[in-house]
């Protein structure tokens, strides 16, 4: 399937690009993003991108390893603020941009296993060089702590009763493939109960995916940590697929827009208090009814922008 690349002029346009400026790429997927903010700068702009995932760094290695305002590097981008700490850009940065989640290649590859449509290993890592996969991350599981799992981050009801036949199935050798887990979690909620034009599978695949990657801790380490990488007007875009992730933004951004709090009645005017870390340009942002129809994927796609002003 063709990598469809989700809000893409929106998320451009919204970080105002300065041709002269430093940009990230936090997720860099297949570049979709990153070419499109590459045609805005000239000579002196820099643009960094980051990815887990080493066939994405190879993509970009090989479309950039000759482009000098490109910067390439292997990493989560909850450890950005160790690399651009190593790069001496620290709160130099003009514009920041996060595209969680899963990319459509790495659903697309079968061999990753991330895909509920096809027969891949039990992996699921979106850096398949290290870590544990999911199969060994069942190894260890119990039944409490996968129920958790599958409630917390599938938001899936039927979480007990699926955790249960997971790991039965798993110790009888009965679980070899992504399909195989899929198949059993079909079978597993009564059909009468499974949500119309979604597939059974859908949510626990989402919860065992955050799980293996441990995603959700990702977006809160770096949700405390981006604002002082930014220089002073410089912009951050979150693009989530998922209300968990979502949400987790829209608090984060919902407190650095507040100014400090002042004890009652003390003498201070309004052009005197302090301004808050940062203003909120975008508050919510979905796809188009065009992209949509384009881009199916896209359907649950927010994007959500500020700015550093203080």
């Amino acid at each position: 399937m063709t990598h469809h690349t989700v809000l893409l002029q929106e998320t451009i346009d919204a970080l105002a690009i300065q041709p002269t400026g430093l940009y990230i790429d936090a997720t860099y997927g297949r570049g979709g993003h990153s070419a499109l903010l590459l045609s805005h700068l000239n000579e002196q702009g820099r643009l960094i991108v980051i990815d887990q995932d080493p066939r994405a760094i190879l993509d970009a290695q090989t479309k950039y390893a000759t482009d000098p305002r490109v910067i390439i590097i292997h990493a989560n981008f909850s450890e950005i603020p160790s690399c651009l700490k190593g790069q001496g850009v620290w709160g130099a940065v003009q514009g920041i941009l996060f595209d969680l989640g899963v990319s459509s290649p790495q659903l697309d590859e079968s061999e990753r296993g991330f895909s509920f449509m096809r027969a891949g290993p039990l992996d699921m890592r979106m850096n398949d060089q290290s870590g544990p996969s999911l199969r060994d991350k069942l190894i260890s599981a119990t039944p409490a702590e996968l129920t958790k799992v599958l409630y917390e981050y599938g938001e899936e009801r039927f979480a007990p009763k699926i955790a249960a036949a997971i790991l039965h199935a798993f110790s009888q050798d009965q679980l070899d493939t992504t399909l195989d887990l899929a198949q059993l979690i079909q079978k597993t909620i009564p059909a009468h109960l499974q949500e119309r034009h979604k597939h059974a599978a859908t949510r626990s695949f989402q919860a065992l995916r955050l799980w293996v990657n441990q995603e959700l801790e990702s977006v809160q380490h770096i949700l405390q940590a981006f604002p002082d990488m930014l220089a002073i007007g410089g912009r951050v875009a979150f693009i989530s697929f998922h209300s968990l992730e979502d949400r987790l933004v829209k608090e984060r951004m919902q407190t650095l827009s507040r100014s400090p709090a002042l004890p009652r009645g003390l003498p201070v005017r309004e052009t005197e208090r302090s301004l808050p870390p940062m203003q909120t340009c975008i508050k919510m942002q979905k796809p188009s009814a065009t992209e949509i129809a384009h881009n199916p994927r896209s359907r649950s796609a927010i994007l959500r922008v500020a700015e550093r002003i203080g």
